[in-house]
């Protein structure tokens, strides 16, 4: 068993992240720039591949890792991540004391003020509540992941038009087609606490995105889930903006989405 660490930057040098994240696996770096390049460095006996690619997204950038992943597990990154010295190992551990997951989430120490989930103990994740987990818990099975053709959605996260969401629609994603989720309580490493590249408050546009993400993610329960996600969280997310109206911006998210996707249907029987 093998795991590879795929890592989504922005405007990094290479040897100068290697050791801000400790990186300590072999790994592949997507590195969104002004330029397009390519490098090989080797810290601890480890092989980094550095990409440099005039692009912006993170999905397209998780997208372009995951292409050229070629060893068994398939573990993702954010830059902000820095990992402890063994995490390779507890990756490898996790997948051999579990044959029959397909996806492992594991656990990040978020910087305080910015925690949106805990694993406290292990257990099976379902589509009701996989919404909560970032991109950087998730190890997959690579080849899994390929035969059932399941990539980051471009619409939603960083340098995309919709501020998040493209770890919820993966993971659903993969749930949709039958992998295997399970939650694991195996600490990785910890956020190092840089300002959010997408987070700017509990805004107009955070409500409305939110929405939109309802729509791709929840389908016909999207306004009642949307009900239920505002309820839990009404104290924290709706203090600068009311409850009625953040939840009257998530419906106007839903209905601009419904458009999305009739013009995706459209354009499909265009190419046909």
């Amino acid at each position: 068993m093998s795991v590879q660490l795929l890592v989504s930057a922005v405007n990094a040098q290479p040897a100068e992240l290697a050791e801000a994240m400790n990186i300590s696996s072999d790994a592949i770096v997507v590195n969104q720039c002004s330029k397009y390049d390519y490098t090989e460095l080797e810290r601890k006996g480890y092989k980094i591949r550095f990409f440099s690619m005039n692009e912006r997204g993170v999905g397209l950038s998780r997208n372009h890792a995951l292409l050229r992943a070629d060893h068994e597990i398939s573990l993702f990154a954010d830059e902000d991540i820095v990992y402890v010295d063994n995490y390779k190992e507890l990756v490898e551990k996790a997948f051999r004391e579990h044959p029959e997951a397909d996806m492992l989430l594991f656990y990040v120490k978020a910087a305080p003020g910015r925690e949106t989930y805990t694993i406290e103990k292990e257990g099976r994740v379902r589509w009701y509540n996989c919404g909560r987990y970032p991109t950087y818990s998730f190890a997959v099975r690579t080849e899994r992941v390929r035969a059932l053709n399941i990539t980051f959605h471009l619409l939603f996260g960083g340098g995309a038009p919709y501020s998040n969401g493209e770890d919820s629609l993966f993971i659903s994603e993969c749930l949709k087609k039958g992998m295997k989720v399970l939650k694991v309580p195996v600490t990785l490493g910890a956020e190092n606490g840089r300002e959010s590249t997408w987070f700017k408050g509990y805004n107009e546009k955070f409500f409305y995105d939110r929405g939109v993400l309802f729509h791709f993610l929840y389908g016909r329960l999207k306004r009642l889930m949307a009900l239920r996600f505002l309820l839990a969280h009404r104290g924290e997310m709706c203090v600068d903006i009311p409850f009625a109206h953040a939840l009257a911006l998530m419906k106007k998210g839903m209905k601009e989405a419904t458009f999305i996707g009739r013009e995706k249907e459209q354009n499909h029987e265009a190419n046909v």
